[in-house]
């Protein structure tokens, strides 16, 4: 399992934490028919921990689908078993799941992708999970229907990083446009394609 971004990531989560710590927020929003998505580096410090907690239960009164993904980055974990945690908490609460191929390997225990996603359907009853797996594409798995959809690969590839969050903003913006229960195979497919080449086109840029 890699963290990719290195020190760059520590190094900007170590200051958010500390201005976290000198700020008091308050949260007043209503997001309708939208997405609330987080992840689990949201939920690494308490007092970030619970300012998202509330975020996530303000989301769902407003009528909000739920998205999370792992984050998985060692360095930045006050221990495995902790990071576990909280990404069980994390796919406890989300309708729509993004989760890498090393996750699945860590949090389910299994590096057979199709077991891992049984595991954590059978565990949470998660409906929508997108499972990304580098240069052997992505699969969605939506209410027991599996696609899957070869990657873009590119030969100008500078970095990886930005990939995953515009793998899932791609996925996110799609089950807006088409609707959360009018996901047919032929639009999951569509959806993993435009995502899939959208995350392959962002690592020939260089992130600042």
């Amino acid at each position: 399992m890699q963290c990719h971004g290195r020190e760059s990531i520590l190094a900007i989560w170590l200051w958010i934490r500390k201005c976290q710590q000198r700020l008091h927020l308050s949260i007043r929003f209503r997001v309708g028919n939208g997405v609330f998505h987080f992840g689990s580096l949201s939920i690494t410090d308490e007092k970030i921990k619970d300012v998202t907690r509330v975020a996530v239960e303000m989301a769902k009164e407003g009528g909000a689908l739920i998205s999370f993904e792992p984050n998985l980055c060692p360095p930045l974990c006050e221990s495995l078993e902790k990071a576990k945690e909280k990404i069980a908490y994390g796919i406890g609460q989300c309708h729509i799941l993004k989760i890498s191929d090393d996750e699945i390997e860590f949090f389910a225990e299994t590096s057979d992708i199709d077991e891992g996603v049984v595991r954590i359907q059978k565990e949470f009853n998660t409906p929508f999970i997108c499972v990304t797996m580098g240069r052997m594409g992505s699969i969605v798995d939506y209410h027991g229907e599996r696609v899957e959809c070869k990657p873009f690969l590119c030969e100008n590839t500078i970095e990886t990083t930005g990939a995953g969050d515009t793998f899932m903003a791609c996925v996110l913006n799609m089950v807006l446009e088409n609707g959360w229960n009018r996901m047919d195979r032929q639009k999951l497919y569509e959806m993993l394609e435009f995502a899939n080449a959208a995350a392959s086109i962002i690592t020939t840029k260089k992130v600042h």
